[in-house]
């Protein structure tokens, strides 16, 4: 009975993180290239009453023991990074990629490279192309700097940046986005405003541009939505709800037993 309360436990505090890793997929089903993640669960130990194979009373071995589990634990919470829908923004500093690869970004704060997928790109006071947020504007790494003349932005499949400016009929190209991909992108760690950061378990990145070594191509006037699926995660989001209140309903009956053998003393 106690194993039951402590197994009924684990299993309440497994699908109450569960919950919060459901809920904040849901909260971003709008936020620009999210990508959703999932909690994987793993059985805890066990309590090895009798192992397989040991001799009975007979001599005989036995084909199977007697054991039981002492609940379950979240094993690790994993990124999905299957390609997202692409919306249509007719805007010309608006870039989506399409297969894989992460924008390149420098973060002042934390002086080194960062990656992303949202691609709703700005110009700041200098004509540096950033990656806007809700506190600061993270250039683009390598810098690219758009004229203050220029008068129409064009951005190719590969991530060629060119401009028009007055007195000249011809584009010209003023940089190139640059494309990076790692081996084990779940690897990467998720520090918020859609900001991913390399790690030792998602190695090191490989750079190119757009449509070389595997990278994908850019796509202009497009954003990459959120690969939430609503009607998914709703589905998990009951599940989770039922996996919790069964848990505690097992605890309910631990107790309801323990409260049992407690006043047998009394007949």
């Amino acid at each position: 009975m106690y194993r039951a309360l402590n197994s009924s436990a684990t299993g309440m505090q497994a699908q109450a993180f569960n919950l919060d890793v459901i809920a904040n997929n849901l909260a971003n089903a709008d936020t620009t290239a999210f990508k959703s993640s999932r909690a994987n669960f793993e059985d805890t130990y066990y309590e090895q009453v009798k192992l397989p194979g040991q001799q009975d009373g007979v001599g005989q071995r036995t084909a199977v023991g007697q054991a039981v589990g002492l609940g379950t634990r979240i094993q690790s919470t994993q990124l999905d990074f299957s390609q997202g829908a692409l919306e249509a923004t007719e805007r010309e500093l608006d870039v989506a990629i399409t297969g894989p690869g992460f924008f390149q970004v420098l973060d002042n704060n934390r002086n080194q490279i960062m990656y992303t997928r949202a691609g709703n790109l700005a110009k700041n006071l200098d004509g540096q192309l950033v990656v806007a947020s809700a506190d600061i504007g993270r250039p683009i790494e390598p810098s690219i700097t758009i004229p203050q003349d220029a008068t129409n932005i064009a951005i190719s499949a590969d991530g060629v940046v060119s401009v028009l400016q007055p007195g000249n009929p011809d584009l010209q190209q003023v940089g190139q986005l640059q494309l990076a991909r790692f081996i084990n992108p779940e690897g990467l760690i998720q520090l918020g405003d859609n900001l991913y950061q390399q790690s030792s378990a998602s190695g090191t990145p490989i750079v190119a541009f757009g449509g070389q070594d595997g990278m994908g191509l850019i796509r202009a006037g497009f954003l990459e939505k959120s690969n939430v699926e609503p009607v998914q995660q709703l589905v998990g989001l009951i599940r989770t709800q039922r996996a919790f209140e069964l848990a505690s309903q097992a605890i309910q009956v631990a107790d309801e037993q323990l409260s049992l053998v407690a006043n047998l003393r009394r007949f």
